[in-house]
């Protein structure tokens, strides 16, 4: 974990962000740089844009913390990430708010307005589709920690007004980190436990945006426990270890993607109704798992996820391009739990002046307290079992085409792959993971 001290200060908790901010010089702005009254085109059409300028930067960021991070296993949570920076965008002003509304795909609309209302939208859409009874259960909470002395702006204030909690941090740091701490952990069903470590939050801090995300999963078709046993898995190709393998024969939707150069597999999480195979894209509840296991041959996962953040298309095909077949799967037993350092993976996408002392983020205040952000940070977790998955993030700123052969197609995950939690609700990916070797 880096020292979180100085400037300013961010923690990344199990899909959770937090972003920390400190001061820079002064400038004035309106929340929706003026444009409140400019008319909004249709919520659900503007949802659809923005989940799809989503999904792009979602790739494109599994791309580039490979590149920072080329020897690890990683998971981390892009939409956690990408709400973050979506409240970042919402404070933003000039050359602030175009850098975040291109790195964020959201040339769709020139209307901050709009943008919000799609976010707006997203958000209400979310809450009640999972409860806590449900078979699949996933929740999203953003929050903006703002310090009591901040003068937050009008805007904000009507905007956030759910989300805005105002905090003593020039009197009582201490306590208002462990006071952040204990709704990480509340927001991440206790997954997600001491975020931000003692010296994290200071006397300067201002303010600390933050997202947490939970998810929780039973596969449709479960693992079957007495089948898991020790197996060879191919790190590379002189470099071999022992896994818990698990074992399962199936019906899934299996595909080979000429384009990426691998096999996809989904397996779709249990939705605790009446469940068909075929119709699991029409099921808004629906949440799975998908695999992508390139050849076991020399620097094929770094071509797959360059060619996975190369095509801005490519999740679409993917979510609706198997056929279900009978298929013998295996695949690890494995706990995931990362940090990342997620400034120098936003610098690689081209955001690095958010964190300069030039960065303009006057609508937060209306420029009467400027602040600015140092860091941002993401732990994330997740667990894989024979009976399904449980993840949560935290984000801180501060040719089977045409063939139906009887004998099952072979999916056995005995070297490095990558796989995603997609949700065909909000056509999200809720997490992102490589996995190249066990821990």
């Amino acid at each position: 974990m880096p020292n979180l001290m100085g400037k300013g200060a961010c923690g990344l908790l199990l899909l959770l962000g937090l972003i920390t901010i400190s001061g820079l010089q002064p400038a004035y702005g309106q929340c929706s740089a003026g444009d409140e009254k400019k008319a909004m085109e249709n919520p659900e059409q503007s949802r659809t844009r923005l989940y799809k300028g989503e999904s792009i930067f979602t790739l494109q960021l599994l791309d580039a913390i490979n590149t920072a991070t080329p020897n690890e296993n990683l998971f981390f949570s892009p939409y956690s990430l990408y709400n973050v920076l979506l409240m970042m965008y919402f404070g933003a002003q000039n050359s602030t708010e175009k850098l975040l509304r291109t790195g964020l795909n959201l040339q769709w609309s020139d209307s901050k307005t709009t943008v919000y209302e799609a976010y707006d939208t997203a958000r209400k859409s979310l809450q009640g589709r999972f409860t806590e009874s449900n078979a699949v259960g996933f929740s999203s909470a953003d929050k903006l920690f703002f310090g009591r002395q901040i003068p937050i702006s009008t805007c904000m204030q009507q905007k956030f007004a759910d989300t805005i909690e105002q905090l003593d941090y020039e009197n009582q740091p201490e306590e208002q980190r462990t006071y952040i701490n204990r709704w990480v952990e509340n927001a991440t069903r206790g997954q997600i436990k001491d975020l931000l470590v003692p010296g994290a939050i200071t006397r300067n801090t201002k303010l600390a945006i933050a997202n947490a995300a939970y998810f929780k999963g039973t596969w449709q078709t479960k693992f079957k426990a007495g089948e898991t046993k020790k197996e060879i898995f191919y790190i590379s190709a002189d470099r071999q270890l022992f896994v818990d393998m698990m074992h399962v024969e199936g019906t899934f939707s299996h595909a080979a993607n000429e384009k990426l150069g691998c096999h996809i597999l989904e397996l779709p999480y249990s939705t605790g109704a009446e469940e068909d195979d075929s119709q699991r894209s029409d099921n808004p509840n629906q949440v799975s798992m998908f695999v992508f296991l390139p050849p076991a041959e020399p620097n094929a996962l770094s071509k797959l996820l360059a060619r996975l953040a190369a095509d801005t298309n490519i999740l679409h095909e993917v979510v609706n391009d198997g056929i279900s077949r009978k298929v013998d799967v295996k695949l690890p037993k494995f706990n995931i739990e990362k940090t990342v350092e997620m400034k120098p993976v936003l610098e690689r996408l081209g955001m690095g002046a958010l964190f300069e002392n030039t960065a303009n983020f006057d609508s937060f205040t209306d420029g009467r307290d400027p602040i600015g952000f140092d860091e941002v940070l993401q732990k994330s977790k997740i667990e894989v079992n024979e009976e399904g998955s449980v993840a949560a993030s935290a984000t801180v700123a501060f040719s089977f085409r045409s063939s139906r052969p009887v004998d099952p197609a072979m999916f056995h995950c005995n070297h490095p792959f990558v796989f995603i939690i997609y949700d065909y609700g909000t056509r999200s990916v809720l997490f992102n993971g490589v996995y190249r070797q066990p821990e």
